[in-house]
């Protein structure tokens, strides 16, 4: 009996939404009546049938009580999500159908009708009418999850035994909301809630009892967690990165909620569960900006980004545009890079203009700035892969070299205002050819400004590894862990810097505003990390074992292989050629003292790499290269 009654239940949550409202409004209907008669009997103290004017009073009652019930939109809410603003809508409608019914008696004078009753009814409809909706979000709950998880494997009900357990670090309002949204869930089932303050330990919130961090490891043995989910969106990435170090030791899959300004806009959802980010382990929190540098280039001023569509280029045009530029000219020369970039931000209040081509075209560039009246021009645009340059050297100089030269004797013709290099660390000693056309493209900048003073402002903002960047490492880690290993890193020894990609742009457009002519400007990249390290934690987060030294083989569920050193690649990188650097007012950013070319040797060294890359000549661009670039040093063989 209780399984059909169970199935009928579940099929009857599986109605359209106007069907459901109408069982409700029947379902309503009914408990007026039997409140309104239970009244009666109380009051009178006998079993009551209704005559005279109390006939009058139950065939009105609930045409009172549906309009005030649909005036608190009790059909509109949903039973499975019920909550206390829910309950307060009840009372509030309960409140208003009585007093209807006061009214009424009071107007119509009924004969046979104690004025308590109306009273009583109220009392006994708020219960009856709150008490099933809880009782209906109880059952709906459980049987959606029973119901639904073994209707899909076998055409019928069941149990829910292979929903995996999960324990939520963070006993906050985050944690609490993540646990009431995970029991509808059908593949996690919290168990456990942790936290650290010691005030919280044995009490339940939820549902859910709260234990500290120590005591996870017997938590994960006796409830048998898989995961661990955490709920601190409000946390420094610091206390982040300290909670993560902590459960690395324990065979869990971590997942965290985001940022809480990633969140402020929207309720809390198991969709918004993600891996855990590169930037949580990083542990390293941004220094927030300068309001007066972000919009000092910017705002009311038309802008153009080269390489729009790119990682960093992207980025760039999101920020701009929140900086409310008066236009955004996207220039790049990827029609599918532009279009995607072009429909992201076509939404925003800003006028969008979408220009295909390459930097290399200098009419098209000088074209592009004079017909939209640019002020100020970010160059974005270059290749970036170290490997991929070392097979194409002349590319990489046409595009690098050459393409940054047209695009700054495009902005000087035109009158620019602001011209702002995104440069490499790659670009300090180089020992490849993508880092040696990007401290070439750093010399052009820098002669430029000082043969042509106080006309447009060339600057050159130089960081590290972006995260999340194409061909960034940690995308890879995840889809070699995903597949089942082995996770590549060249070198246990090899390290690097780490910045977010949204806080790189944010500093560029901010060394932006700062720079004077030919200034280099270096970011201040925190603690390098070590990829082996990096690689390792990744694994451990997600619930695996990487290989160590000494490992049994049945202890490894991830293998770590060492591919060595790639074509061109350092061991380490620098961002600075010397020690001669000044602060500036961001604590985050440097201004390099540098040395650079004069201008009639770039103009010579330009004419040179022409005729190179015109003749394919591969080693004379390379000789080019060394001669003009301090401390690039290569073991490029050319054929």
């Amino acid at each position: 009996m209780i399984p059909h009654l169970f199935s009928f239940a579940y099929y009857l949550s599986e109605l359209p939404r106007r069907s459901k409202q109408l069982v409700m409004l029947a379902c309503d209907v009914f408990v007026i009546e039997l409140s309104l008669w239970s009244a009666f009997s109380l009051r009178l103290e006998q079993f009551y049938m209704p005559v005279g004017g109390a006939i009058t009073l139950f065939a009105l009652a609930p045409l009172l009580a549906v309009p005030a019930f649909l005036r608190f939109g009790l059909y509109h809410a949903i039973i499975r999500y019920l909550g206390f603003q829910t309950l307060m809508a009840i009372a509030q409608a309960v409140m208003l159908h009585v007093v209807l019914l006061a009214l009424l008696l009071y107007v119509m004078v009924l004969p046979d009708v104690p004025r308590s009753v109306i009273f009583i009814h109220g009392l006994i409809l708020l219960v009856i009418i709150g008490t099933s909706r809880l009782l209906a979000r109880y059952g709906l709950r459980n049987m959606h999850l029973s119901c639904g998880r073994s209707a899909r494997g076998r055409g019928g009900f069941g149990d829910q035994s292979d929903r995996r357990n999960v324990a939520i670090y963070g006993a906050g309002d985050a944690g609490v909301q993540l646990a009431t949204a995970l029991t509808t869930s059908r593949e996690l089932k919290p168990v456990v809630l942790i936290d650290d303050d010691p005030a919280l330990r044995g009490q339940h919130i939820g549902g859910l009892a709260v234990f500290l961090p120590q005591e996870l490891p017997n938590l994960i043995e006796r409830f048998n967690i898989h995961e661990v989910l955490l709920a601190m969106p409000s946390a420094s990435r610091t206390r982040r990165n300290e909670v993560m170090r902590m459960l690395e030791s324990f065979p869990v899959h971590v997942r965290t909620l985001p940022g809480i300004a990633e969140i402020a806009q929207g309720k809390i959802k198991t969709d918004y569960l993600r891996e855990v980010e590169i930037e949580d382990l990083l542990g390293r929190d941004p220094v927030p900006p300068h309001p007066s540098l972000l919009g000092r280039n910017i705002t009311g001023l038309s802008v153009m980004v080269t390489g729009a569509g790119g990682s960093i280029g992207s980025e760039l045009c999101r920020q701009i545009v929140a900086l409310r530029p008066s236009r955004l000219v996207l220039f790049e020369q990827s029609e599918v890079a532009l279009y995607h970039i072009e429909q992201e931000l076509l939404g925003s209040d800003v006028e969008i203009v979408a220009v295909l081509g390459s930097v290399t075209d200098q009419s098209r560039m000088e074209r592009s700035l004079e017909t939209f009246g640019v002020r100020t021009v970010f160059h974005a645009a270059a290749y970036k892969h170290v490997p991929m340059v070392e097979k194409n050297p002349c590319q990489g100089v046409i595009n690098n070299i050459l393409g940054t030269w047209h695009a700054a004797r495009a902005a000087l013709n035109q009158g620019v205002d602001t011209f702002v290099l995104i440069s490499t660390d790659k670009a300090v000693r180089p020992t490849n050819i993508m880092g040696a056309t990007k401290r070439f493209a750093e010399l052009i900048l820098q002669a430029m400004a000082r043969q042509f003073p106080n006309q447009t402002r060339f600057t050159m903002v130089r960081f590290g590894n972006v995260l999340g960047s194409s061909g960034s490492v940690v995308p890879l880690f995840r889809r070699q862990i995903r597949a089942g290993g082995p996770v590549t890193v060249t070198d246990p020894r090899i390290i690097r810097y780490f910045m977010t990609i949204p806080e790189a742009a944010q500093l560029v457009i901010q060394a932006g505003a700062m720079g004077s002519d030919g200034d280099v400007f270096v970011l201040d990249m925190g603690e390098p990390v070590k990829i082996l390290d990096l690689a390792e934690r990744m694994i451990r987060l997600s619930g695996l074992t990487p290989k160590e030294e000494g490992a049994e083989e049945g202890d490894i569920d991830i293998d770590i292989v060492f591919t060595g050193l790639r074509p061109g690649e350092k061991m380490y990188e620098e961002l600075l050629l010397g020690d001669n650097v000044t602060p500036t007012e961001h604590p985050r950013i440097q201004r390099a003292n540098e040395q650079c070319l004069t201008w009639p040797d770039i103009e010579h060294r330009i004419e040179q790499l022409r005729q190179a890359v015109a003749q394919d000549d591969e080693a004379d661009v390379q000789a080019i290269l060394l001669a003009t670039v301090e401390g690039f040093t290569t073991r490029r063989r050319v054929q």
